[in-house]
This record gives C-alpha cells, structure tokens and sequence, in this order.
C-alpha cells in the first residue's frame, strides 16, 4: 500500500513538472521579458520647455509600481525604465538608442511630444520596436502602412481643429481669427485641420498667423500683434509654458477674443493657475478625460479609484492635474494590451493586440468614450466633447462628438 502511495505521488510530480516545462516551451519572449519581468522604455521632457509634461513620466511609474503591488501582469512585473529627452529631438534619439541597444526593453511606450517622436520614429520602426501609444496627437503616428511600429493613443490634432472650426463658423461666422502654433508637427497639424474646417471662409477669416519655436523664451509679442489686427477670437495651439504666458498676456493687455485652447494645455494646474483664473474665464476647449476637479465625478467609480491611487503611490501630487489621470489612463491601456498578450510577449504579438482593441471602456474616460483599434486604424480615440472654463473648473457641453479618423 505504501509503495502504491508512494509511485502515485512521484507520478503526480512527475506530470507536475512536465506540465509547468510545457508552458515555459510554450511561452514566446521578446526582448527585454522573462518569466518575472517586462522591460518598458519612455522617454519625457523632465526638463526643457515642457517640463511641466514631466508629471507623465512619473505618474506612469507610479502606477506601474501598483500594477506590481498587486501581483503584476500574468505574474510578470513591469520594469519601466524612463530617460529625460529635455523635449529635444536630438537627446530623444540617443535615449530612443540607449533604450533599445542597451537597456534591452520590449517596447517605447507613451514618449512625449510631436518632435521628439517624430525624431524616433524611423529608427523604431527600422529595428521593429513598438513605438505604443505616442503622447501627442499628430496624425502621423496614424500610418500602419508606412509605420507598423507605431500607434498613437489621443484624438489627432487635426480632427480636434476641425471641431473649432466648426465651433467658429456656426457660433461666430464673421470671425477674425488670430491663430499661434508652434512651429512643428504638433503646430502645423493644428494649422491644417482648422483651414480645412473653414473651408472657403478660411482666406477672410484669418487674419493672423504666428509660429514660435520650442527654444523660444516667450509669445508675449504674438499675442500683442493679434490684438492690433483686431481679431476677435484666439486659437492657441501652445504647450503649457506658452499657453499659460498667452492666456495671462491677453489678460494684461485687456484682450477679449473668443480664446480657444488646444487640449493639450488644459490642465488647471499647469497652465490655467499660472496664467491667472481670471484671465481664462470662457475659454473653449475639448476633453475625452474625466476633469478631477468636476463636481459631476465625486461619486463616480472610475475617479474613486484614480483618487485612491494617487493617495497611495504619489500622495504629495495635485490629484487634480488632467495630465495625471491622462497618464493613468494610457498606461491602463498598456497594461490592457500586456495582459492580453499571456506568454506571447513578442514586439510582434505586442502590435497585433495593440491593433485589435475593441470598445475599451477606461474608467478616467468621459461616457461614451471607448477604446478601438484594428490593423488599419491605429487611432485608439476618436471622439471628444466641447467644455468651457467658467469660474474655477472646465464644464463640458453639447454631445460627445465622433470625429473619426480621417485626415
């Protein structure tokens, strides 16, 4: 009888061990992954121009650092590994390289701005790296034809411009319109979509157009020439630093357009604080986030939860800051993808689930607002809606508005 108990019992190891050799045979790892760990590389401007974009970066690690907490992804923890670029495409590329030849790591995800990521992106897609979910809206990082390696995640900048120029014509179709854009992909998308959204009123209704450099040290002169052309509203396609001096600027000078501010520059902490609440009373803007400080969220669940994160992993932060729940919603994107990957962590297989998202419903996304991709679409967001500022907090208006992905 003992012996019968003993040969079941070497046989039930037996199987054990062949059953956990199978599914380590089974698993396919690209580089940077084991059976205990998943190298993820980012780049951000935690110095430089855009500094203040910084907050990204570091959110992000800090929910990695919970997603870790809480047992990881298929028991695999998330190492992510983040280098300053200083917003400078030149540094962005020797920390692209770094990432990749030298840390090893799976993928780049949720590096920041037009620039830097346009600096990378040949580079990336040359030696098969998943450039996921790009931190900026450019229309560029939609072209899984000429660049299967990279996937933005943000509504594109064109698209938003057309909802303005739609805002425009039907609120105020006799508008002289001042436009400031900074002067790269990020600007000139802008630039476009507006143009195309006038349409034919575009050549009566702009009466000024200004570029600033990354470099530069301020808008101020822009500002004051748009009011002496006499445009009666504002498009301002800035980065929080500009953003901030443009709205305080028009303020000081006792200037009254109808101000419209990209999505990029809506956060109340960075930007709006700086430039003075009452100089950004009115402003228009767009959101596809929940805005922390909307009294419409207290009891939602989703922001409950980004609450009860923030109060653990970065207790010191403004909780209130959109970048914050912007980071947190992309790297739950991130995660979303990981975990459908199971044991196939190829850079292959990481852009195969990355471009088949369907209806991903985020908790820090405003209702109606959901997640999909597909092999020939690599626009996870495609819909936003129009808030205002008015007294301490942006309030949001009208429908949600599906604005597709077309160029």
């Amino acid at each position: 009888m003992w012996t019968n108990l003993m040969r079941l019992a070497l046989v039930v190891v037996a199987l054990s061990a062949i059953g956990k050799g199978s599914a380590i045979a089974q698993a396919k790892y690209g580089p940077g992954v084991s059976d205990t760990e998943i190298k993820i590389g980012n780049t951000n401007p935690y110095s430089g121009p855009a500094s203040a974009y910084g907050v990204i970066g570091r959110t992000e690690e800090a929910y990695f650092r919970k997603v870790n907490d809480d047992g990881g992804i298929n028991g695999r923890k998330i190492n992510f590994i983040s280098y300053d670029d200083a917003y400078s495409p030149p540094k962005a590329v020797e920390q692209a390289r770094k990432l990749v030849e030298d840390d090893d790591v799976l993928l780049l995800f949720h590096a920041v701005g037009t620039p830097p990521n346009a600096a990378i992106q040949k580079y990336l897609n040359a030696k098969k790296v998943p450039q996921l979910f790009v931190a900026s809206g450019a229309t560029r990082w939609n072209d899984p034809q000429n660049f299967p390696w990279t996937m933005g995640w943000q509504p594109n900048y064109k698209s938003e411009a057309r909802v303005y120029a739609k805002y425009i014509l039907k609120t105020k179709p006799d508008a002289r319109i001042a436009v400031l854009y900074q002067n790269d992909d990020f600007g000139k998308d802008y630039l476009k979509g507006l143009k195309e959204g006038l349409g034919a009123k575009v050549s009566s209704m702009i009466v000024a157009e200004e570029s600033y450099e990354t470099t530069s040290p301020t808008i101020e002169s822009q500002v004051a020439t748009f009011k002496s052309r006499g445009a009666d509203v504002f498009v301002n396609v800035t980065t929080n630093k500009f953003a901030a001096q443009a709205i305080r600027k028009a303020g000081e000078i006792g200037w009254k357009p109808i101000h419209i501010l990209n999505n990029n520059a809506i956060s109340i902490a960075s930007v709006i604080t700086p430039a003075g609440i009452e100089n950004a009373q009115d402003i228009i803007s767009v959101a596809y986030l929940k805005d922390p400080t909307d009294p419409q969220w207290k009891d939602d669940d989703g922001m409950k939860a980004y609450y009860d994160f923030m109060a653990k992993y970065l207790p010191e932060a403004n909780k209130s800051d959109t970048l914050r729940v912007y980071a947190y919603s992309a790297a739950q994107t991130l995660v979303h993808v990981l975990t459908k990957c199971g044991n196939n962590l190829t850079r292959e297989n990481v852009m195969a689930q990355a471009a088949s998202v369907k209806n991903l419903q985020l908790p820090g996304l405003l209702p109606g607002i959901l997640i999909n991709t597909s092999p020939t679409d690599f626009a996870p967001i495609t819909q936003f809606q129009l808030m205002k500022f008015k007294g301490e907090r942006w309030e949001l208006f009208g429908d949600v508005i599906n604005a597709g992905t077309s160029d």
